[in-house]
């Protein structure tokens, strides 16, 4: 029995000491842990395990459900099918325009085209607002058929990928976005060119589906937005309204069956374009005045200057025609003037004018008719003087030995001859003078003469003095035969002394005195005055048909 007892002893002592162990060991190792946290590098991935499981557990849920909504879906049916029609709600954000082309009469512009609709049967539940999807998820749902009904080359942005997207909200609503640039038709009217505002519009709808299944309307909250930094070269954008509409097109016919009538909902949006005139006036209204003032410079040249002022109108009138052509380089061919063509014409006519009041003046300006040049020979060697001695040589006849000749075909004028005080008629140079006839006054008298064949002969000293010539050329001096007699107040006459012998070898050169037109005279304030005149209706007109006058008022010019 003792040693029975003893057993039980021993047994029931080992496993108390066993559980004291125990104890101890677990306190060991709470203290050890409670002195060392855990590594930041530990909790991190701790926590991206979580979130991946989180996400892993999103892409399940949004897969499921985007199986769960496309299982069934038929993208060949609109929304709400038999029922009231699909609403299709646009917005447009315009990032740039241009180019715009009146040559082509067209306009070109990069924007965001947004379109959203609701289609219940993509309706969802879940903790995601908002899916992003994938532009493959466009082949699997429905969409309107949008189109342009004036565009001409449109295109969607490719690169690098298709510029659209597609989200969905819990609601079922669809947002469509998608980056386009769009080159429509812009009917242009040119009249008043280049001070007009254009008004280019973009029309689209539903190409396929008539108000019966599909509506458009403008988003209320943004209809046309424009980009902050949007500037045009040629034209400022001064308003884009916008407004629904609806075309109304009749449907073909066959065998009995009569026309019917298709309405499409449409929206419209017009952008107005103010032309910028600072162009034209640097590089067509500017030369064109100038260009006009430039012909009246002939107005201040002398009327017997018939080369100089016929080049000059000439030149003005050629510059001119090249200017308007220039102009019109890129201008398509309308068949109505444009504001331009008329001041580029009315110049032209200011400047054509001004030749044909030059041929005026100078069929009233005969040789002779306002003038009277007369020409002395004197001895001089001067090289200078060589030139007058020729135009000497070929006014005058072969006289006889110091007899002094007058040209008698000469309408009213006097060009004569006479030597030098020393007789050297062979290095003579001629002295001119100018006496108005209006000074001389001539009566006939009896003529006597041993030739009666003989012109009438005149001199400088007879029309001077009022004496006769001899046949030997000494003034003053009593002749066998007589000639007219001009009788001539000689208070005003502009005379030039003419002395026996020059010391000098070099001689001055005899003024010659121009008469100066009344026409000429007139000219030179009438012109002015009809270019002013009509410069003022011109510019008020055409200022006030585009609207200009009242913008400048009221200062609405962007």
């Amino acid at each position: 029995m003792e040693r029975l007892g003893y057993e039980v002893r021993t047994s029931s002592v080992v496993p108390a000491s066993a559980v004291v162990i125990i104890l101890l060991a677990s306190i060991h190792l709470l203290d050890t842990f409670a002195l060392q946290p855990l590594s930041p590098s530990s909790i991190l991935t701790s926590q991206t395990r979580n979130l991946q499981l989180a996400q892993l557990n999103n892409h399940r849920n949004i897969s499921e459900i985007l199986d769960g909504l496309l299982r069934g879906y038929d993208n060949n049916v609109r929304p709400d099918f038999g029922g009231p029609p699909a609403v299709v709600e646009v917005d447009i954000m315009v990032r740039s325009m241009g180019p715009i082309s009146e040559v082509d009469m067209t306009y070109s512009m990069d924007c965001y085209f947004r379109q959203s609709w609701v289609d219940r049967r993509l309706a969802f539940q879940g903790n995601k607002e908002t899916l992003a999807l994938s532009i493959s998820m466009l082949q699997r749902i429905w969409k309107p058929d949008t189109y342009f009904y004036n565009g001409k080359q449109s295109y969607l942005h490719t690169i690098t990928t298709p510029n659209k997207f597609v989200r969905l909200y819990q609601d079922g609503r669809v947002l469509y976005s998608s980056r386009l640039t769009i080159k429509a038709g812009c009917p242009m009217n040119l009249e008043d060119f280049p001070m007009d505002t254009q008004r280019c519009p973009l029309k689209f709808g539903s190409f396929g589906y008539t108000t019966n299944d599909v509506v458009y309307r403008w988003n209320v909250a943004r209809k046309v937005d424009i980009a902050v930094d949007m500037k045009l070269s040629q034209f400022d954008l001064i308003a884009t309204p916008s407004a629904n509409q609806t075309d109304a097109l009749q449907s073909g016919r066959t065998g009995l069956v009569l026309f019917t009538i298709c309405e499409y909902s449409m929206l419209i949006v017009s952008f107005h374009l103010q032309r910028h005139m600072g162009n034209f006036l640097i590089q067509v209204y500017g030369p064109c005045v100038l260009l006009v003032v430039l012909s009246w410079v002939s107005f201040w040249l002398n009327r017997e200057a018939t080369a100089d002022r016929v080049s000059l109108g000439i030149t003005t009138v050629l510059t001119m025609t090249f200017l308007g052509l220039e102009a019109r380089t890129d201008l398509p061919k309308v068949p109505y003037p444009t504001a331009l063509d008329f001041f580029v014409f009315l110049s032209f006519a200011f400047i054509f004018a001004t030749i044909i009041q030059f041929a005026v003046v100078h069929y009233f300006t005969k040789y002779g008719s306002g003038e009277c040049y007369f020409s002395s020979d004197l001895s001089s060697d001067s090289s200078s003087d060589d030139e007058d001695r020729t135009q000497g040589k070929g006014r005058r006849r072969p006289t006889d030995s110091g007899e002094a000749k007058g040209d008698g075909d000469n309408a009213g004028g006097f060009l004569n001859t006479f030597s030098s005080p020393n007789g050297d008629t062979g290095t003579s140079n001629r002295l001119l003078e100018v006496i108005p006839l209006s000074a001389c006054q001539i009566t006939p008298s009896a003529i006597t003469s041993s030739r009666p064949s003989h012109h009438h002969i005149w001199s400088m000293a007879s029309c001077l003095k009022g004496t006769a010539v001899s046949g030997t050329g000494n003034v003053g001096s009593s002749v066998g035969r007589t000639a007219y007699t001009p009788t001539i107040s000689t208070s005003n006459i502009p005379r030039l002394s003419i002395q026996g012998q020059f010391k000098k070898r070099h001689k001055k050169r005899a003024p010659r005195y121009n008469s100066v037109s009344k026409i000429d005279r007139a000219s030179r304030i009438v012109f002015p005055v009809c270019f002013l005149a009509f410069n003022a209706f011109y510019w008020y007109s055409y200022l006030s048909r585009s609207k200009r006058i009242q913008q400048m008022r009221s200062g609405d010019i962007p």
